[in-house]
């Protein structure tokens, strides 16, 4: 590959991932935006986080994390 060809795809590759960066900036302030409706309308943001998050995994390693968890607290003696 002639140093010319190099260079153009390197160049591609920086604008394509400036391209994205800039998307992710748009995307954010959008999530940023639904949150603050979230928020107006009376719900806990930081719990629509958490759901969220929770969604993203398989329900049967969310299980687990929970039951984990329940037995953790009850070591501690924490009450829910």
């Amino acid at each position: 590959m002639s140093d010319g060809n190099i260079n153009d795809q390197l160049r591609l590759l920086v604008e394509r991932a400036e391209r994205l960066i800039e998307e992710r900036k748009g995307l954010n302030e959008d999530i940023k935006d639904v949150m603050l409706e979230a928020k107006s309308l009376g719900y806990d943001v930081p719990t629509i986080k958490w759901a969220i998050k929770e969604r993203a995994i398989e329900r049967a390693k969310r299980q687990e994390t929970s039951a984990l968890r329940e037995t953790y607290a009850v070591q501690l003696g924490l009450d829910f």
